[in-house]
Protein backbone atom coordinates (compact mmCIF):
# COMPACT_ATOMS: atom_id res chain seq x y z
CA UNK A 1 0.00 0.00 0.00
CA UNK A 2 1.52 3.18 -0.76
CA UNK A 3 0.94 6.63 1.20
CA UNK A 4 -2.33 8.17 0.42
CA UNK A 5 -1.67 12.48 0.59
CA UNK A 6 -2.60 13.89 3.63
CA UNK A 7 -5.97 15.67 4.70
CA UNK A 8 -5.04 18.64 3.59
CA UNK A 9 -4.30 18.22 -0.01
CA UNK A 10 -5.92 19.09 -2.85
CA UNK A 11 -6.22 16.75 -5.70
CA UNK A 12 -8.11 16.65 -9.50
CA UNK A 13 -9.62 13.27 -10.13
CA UNK A 14 -8.99 13.29 -14.56
CA UNK A 15 -10.11 11.37 -17.10
CA UNK A 16 -6.93 9.06 -18.06
CA UNK A 17 -8.35 7.55 -21.50
CA UNK A 18 -6.02 4.74 -22.42
CA UNK A 19 -3.53 2.35 -21.10
CA UNK A 20 -1.16 4.45 -23.31
CA UNK A 21 -1.73 7.82 -21.52
CA UNK A 22 -0.81 5.76 -18.17
CA UNK A 23 2.09 4.54 -19.41
CA UNK A 24 2.99 8.06 -20.59
CA UNK A 25 2.25 9.94 -17.10
CA UNK A 26 4.35 6.16 -15.56
CA UNK A 27 7.45 6.85 -18.47
CA UNK A 28 7.57 10.53 -19.02
CA UNK A 29 6.08 12.07 -15.59
CA UNK A 30 3.49 13.86 -17.01
CA UNK A 31 -0.51 14.20 -18.13
CA UNK A 32 -1.91 16.54 -20.55
CA UNK A 33 -4.85 18.23 -20.00
CA UNK A 34 -6.08 19.97 -23.39
CA UNK A 35 -6.67 23.99 -23.00
CA UNK A 36 -10.13 23.83 -24.28
CA UNK A 37 -11.58 21.34 -21.69
CA UNK A 38 -9.09 22.26 -18.71
CA UNK A 39 -10.80 23.10 -15.01
CA UNK A 40 -10.55 26.00 -14.22
CA UNK A 41 -7.76 25.63 -11.83
CA UNK A 42 -4.93 22.82 -12.38
CA UNK A 43 -2.60 23.92 -9.16
CA UNK A 44 -3.49 21.20 -7.23
CA UNK A 45 -1.26 18.87 -5.02
CA UNK A 46 -2.45 15.38 -6.52
CA UNK A 47 -4.37 14.21 -9.33
CA UNK A 48 -6.12 11.38 -9.49
CA UNK A 49 -6.90 9.07 -12.59
CA UNK A 50 -10.27 7.73 -13.65
CA UNK A 51 -9.61 4.88 -15.71
CA UNK A 52 -12.27 4.04 -18.90
CA UNK A 53 -13.34 1.50 -20.12
CA UNK A 54 -10.33 1.28 -22.54
CA UNK A 55 -8.26 -0.31 -19.16
CA UNK A 56 -10.55 -3.40 -19.81
CA UNK A 57 -13.48 -5.36 -17.82
CA UNK A 58 -10.88 -5.74 -14.37
CA UNK A 59 -9.72 -1.99 -14.34
CA UNK A 60 -12.69 0.08 -15.91
CA UNK A 61 -14.63 2.19 -14.20
CA UNK A 62 -12.17 3.31 -11.07
CA UNK A 63 -9.61 5.13 -10.11
CA UNK A 64 -6.21 2.85 -9.33
CA UNK A 65 -3.75 5.24 -9.66
CA UNK A 66 -2.69 8.69 -8.33
CA UNK A 67 0.44 11.24 -8.43
CA UNK A 68 1.70 14.06 -7.15
CA UNK A 69 1.78 17.19 -9.18
CA UNK A 70 5.00 18.70 -9.60
CA UNK A 71 4.15 21.74 -11.74
CA UNK A 72 2.92 22.92 -14.88
CA UNK A 73 2.99 24.96 -18.04
CA UNK A 74 0.87 25.55 -21.00
CA UNK A 75 2.63 23.91 -24.26
CA UNK A 76 1.15 22.41 -27.54
CA UNK A 77 0.62 19.06 -28.91
CA UNK A 78 3.61 19.29 -30.74
CA UNK A 79 5.87 19.57 -28.20
CA UNK A 80 4.47 17.03 -26.62
CA UNK A 81 4.19 14.50 -29.42
CA UNK A 82 6.97 15.15 -31.69
CA UNK A 83 7.01 12.23 -33.23
CA UNK A 84 3.45 13.44 -34.51
CA UNK A 85 4.23 16.85 -36.26
CA UNK A 86 0.97 16.69 -39.00
CA UNK A 87 -1.47 15.59 -36.17
CA UNK A 88 -4.74 17.39 -36.84
CA UNK A 89 -4.43 18.78 -33.36
CA UNK A 90 -0.63 19.68 -33.61
CA UNK A 91 -1.31 23.67 -32.55
CA UNK A 92 -4.14 23.41 -29.96
CA UNK A 93 -2.79 24.00 -26.66
CA UNK A 94 -2.41 21.74 -23.44
CA UNK A 95 -1.49 22.00 -19.62
CA UNK A 96 1.45 19.78 -19.01
CA UNK A 97 1.42 18.57 -15.60
CA UNK A 98 4.62 17.37 -14.23
CA UNK A 99 3.82 14.55 -11.88
CA UNK A 100 6.27 12.65 -9.42
CA UNK A 101 5.86 8.55 -9.59
CA UNK A 102 2.72 6.67 -9.86
CA UNK A 103 1.17 5.41 -6.66
CA UNK A 104 -1.33 3.20 -6.25
CA UNK A 105 -3.94 2.31 -3.77
CA UNK A 106 -4.53 -0.94 -1.77
CA UNK A 107 -8.16 -0.40 -2.95
CA UNK A 108 -9.26 0.89 -5.82
CA UNK A 109 -12.24 3.86 -5.47
CA UNK A 110 -14.94 2.16 -8.02
CA UNK A 111 -18.19 3.56 -9.49
CA UNK A 112 -21.31 2.27 -8.98
CA UNK A 113 -21.99 1.89 -12.50
CA UNK A 114 -20.71 3.79 -15.62
CA UNK A 115 -19.70 7.54 -15.08
CA UNK A 116 -19.25 10.10 -17.57
CA UNK A 117 -16.37 11.83 -15.65
CA UNK A 118 -13.85 14.45 -16.77
CA UNK A 119 -12.46 16.10 -13.70
CA UNK A 120 -13.78 16.54 -10.45
CA UNK A 121 -12.17 18.26 -7.64
CA UNK A 122 -11.75 16.47 -3.75
CA UNK A 123 -9.58 16.61 -0.88
CA UNK A 124 -6.87 13.86 0.43
CA UNK A 125 -9.41 13.41 3.22
CA UNK A 126 -12.36 12.23 0.92
CA UNK A 127 -9.46 10.54 -1.61
CA UNK A 128 -8.24 8.61 1.97
CA UNK A 129 -11.19 7.02 3.16
CA UNK A 130 -13.22 6.78 -0.43
CA UNK A 131 -14.88 3.50 -1.84
CA UNK A 132 -17.02 5.17 -4.17
CA UNK A 133 -16.11 7.41 -6.71
CA UNK A 134 -19.43 9.39 -5.32
CA UNK A 135 -17.01 9.65 -1.68
CA UNK A 136 -15.05 12.03 -3.51
CA UNK A 137 -17.75 14.91 -3.93
CA UNK A 138 -16.95 17.57 -2.07
CA UNK A 139 -20.60 18.14 -0.36
CA UNK A 140 -22.32 21.92 0.21
CA UNK A 141 -20.95 22.88 3.09
CA UNK A 142 -17.44 22.24 2.31
CA UNK A 143 -17.41 23.65 -1.15
CA UNK A 144 -16.86 27.47 -0.26
CA UNK A 145 -14.37 26.65 1.03
CA UNK A 146 -12.28 24.35 -1.02
CA UNK A 147 -13.33 26.89 -4.07
CA UNK A 148 -11.23 29.73 -1.78
CA UNK A 149 -8.19 27.21 -1.83
CA UNK A 150 -8.25 26.87 -5.44
CA UNK A 151 -8.93 29.97 -6.32
CA UNK A 152 -5.96 31.23 -3.81
CA UNK A 153 -3.44 28.71 -5.74
CA UNK A 154 -4.38 29.86 -8.84
CA UNK A 155 -3.96 33.90 -7.89
CA UNK A 156 -1.01 33.20 -6.16
CA UNK A 157 0.74 30.51 -8.86
CA UNK A 158 -0.14 33.79 -11.38
CA UNK A 159 -2.40 31.39 -13.62
CA UNK A 160 -5.23 33.25 -13.35
CA UNK A 161 -6.15 37.22 -12.72
CA UNK A 162 -8.22 37.42 -9.36
CA UNK A 163 -10.92 39.12 -11.36
CA UNK A 164 -11.52 36.38 -14.06
CA UNK A 165 -12.48 34.04 -11.09
CA UNK A 166 -15.72 34.02 -9.04
CA UNK A 167 -15.93 34.69 -5.32
CA UNK A 168 -18.74 32.27 -5.25
CA UNK A 169 -19.47 28.82 -6.36
CA UNK A 170 -22.73 29.03 -7.83
CA UNK A 171 -24.70 25.73 -7.51
CA UNK A 172 -25.64 24.41 -10.91
CA UNK A 173 -29.32 25.00 -10.94
CA UNK A 174 -28.42 28.37 -9.78
CA UNK A 175 -25.84 29.08 -12.63
CA UNK A 176 -28.64 27.46 -15.57
CA UNK A 177 -31.18 29.96 -13.93
CA UNK A 178 -28.82 33.21 -14.38
CA UNK A 179 -27.58 31.71 -17.75
CA UNK A 180 -30.70 31.78 -19.14
CA UNK A 181 -31.70 35.08 -18.02
CA UNK A 182 -28.79 36.65 -19.55
CA UNK A 183 -29.63 35.30 -22.67
CA UNK A 184 -32.78 36.50 -22.56
CA UNK A 185 -31.51 40.38 -22.60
Amino acid sequence: MSSLPDAASLMLVALIPSPRDLEIARMLGWYRIPLRTAPKVVAVDYLAFYQTAAFGEEHRWRIEVFAQVKGFELTTRRELFRQEPDHPRAQEEYFKLSLGPLLYRSEPILARRWKRLTFLYTTGELFQSAQWIDDLVIRSEERDTIWRALRERAVNQGQYQAESLPNLLLEPDLFRVLSGFWKKE
